[in-house]
């Protein structure tokens, strides 16, 4: 019986990546997943590992980025995007089986996002100040994304024919899991995502569907959005800031105005209750607190 060839692993990876296309995956998701092969195959190279998939690589490479300090959750996303490869080679039976079937993944710490104050959200808004394209776009995405709680990357895929401002509505056409949803907003974001709108027709990508775009006649991707807002947070003086902040912050802002949790999730795009309650756990004893005011049960 012949021994079967090791596949060249770097040489299949966009092959992977056309099949990730194929399946609809979004732009991020492939990056991500891409992103954790390319650097499992970095450390094979660097730490003169075989440049093959199985569980003692694999492991060795989990072991390696957490002793570098990254967080649990990315570490998580590196190996899913190995594990992810590894059953598509498997399927294209580029390897007789999948070698990581049964891998763990990392455990994640239970951390607590906590939502911005109004007091905050007023600071990073003021620090978008301005009527040039990138002043207007900034203030429309920081509305937008702490009324409707919509990820960045669902954010970064909005089309113009997506938004809908008299009514108040956007449509989210891929959501995680390739689920769409509507989302509704009110007059003050609507009258951002105008003003932003009306000078976005000046853009060089004018004419295209897009519609978030970049300054100096650009695009706008996740990177950029990225960018943006952290740029924007550190004029408005917020410390340890990040664009998903403003995900736990609309969840938060919710459910303290007495929105249901199942309308939450509808609007958030969450199937599942846990989540919700992760988004949600940081300021939940102060949302007690003010409900039980309210009860007033101890009035005998």
């Amino acid at each position: 019986m012949v021994k079967r060839r090791a596949p060249d692993l770097h040489a299949l990876v966009d092959s992977w990546e056309l099949s990730l296309r194929a399946q609809r995956k979004s732009p991020e998701t492939v990056k991500t997943y891409r992103t954790g092969v390319e650097q499992y195959l970095d450390f094979c190279r660097e730490h003169d590992r075989p440049l093959i998939i199985d569980k003692s690589n694999v492991n060795a490479f989990t072991a390696h980025l957490l002793d570098a300090g990254r967080e649990a959750t990315t570490v998580r996303s590196r190996q899913l995007g190995v594990r992810r490869f590894s059953e598509w080679l498997a399927d294209e039976d580029e390897i007789p089986t999948d070698p990581l079937t049964g891998i763990k993944s990392p455990k994640l710490d239970d951390k607590v996002v906590h939502p911005l104050t109004d007091d905050q959200l007023r600071d990073l808004l003021k620090a978008c100040a301005g009527r040039e394209l990138r002043e207007r776009r900034d203030t429309a995405l920081i509305r937008f994304m702490v009324e409707t709680g919509t990820r960045a990357g669902e954010i970064v895929g909005l089309l113009v024919s997506d938004v809908d401002l008299k009514a108040g509505v956007a449509v989210v056409r891929r959501g995680k899991g390739g689920k769409g949803r509507s989302v509704p907003f009110g007059p003050q974001t609507g009258q951002a995502i105008d003003r932003y709108m009306r000078v976005r027709r000046e853009h060089r990508l004018a004419g295209t569907d897009a519609l978030w775009l970049g300054d100096r006649g650009k695009g706008f991707s996740y990177d950029g959005l990225y960018r943006s807002l952290t740029y924007r947070a550190r004029l408005a003086g917020l410390e340890g800031f990040h664009p998903h902040q403003l995900r736990h912050t609309a969840a938060h802002r919710w459910l303290a105005a007495g929105g249901s949790e199942g309308g939450l999730m509808a609007v958030a795009g969450w199937t599942r209750p846990d989540m919700l309650q992760r988004y949600t756990k940081a300021r939940a004893a102060e949302r007690a607190a003010a409900e039980a005011r309210d009860l007033n049960l101890g009035d005998l």
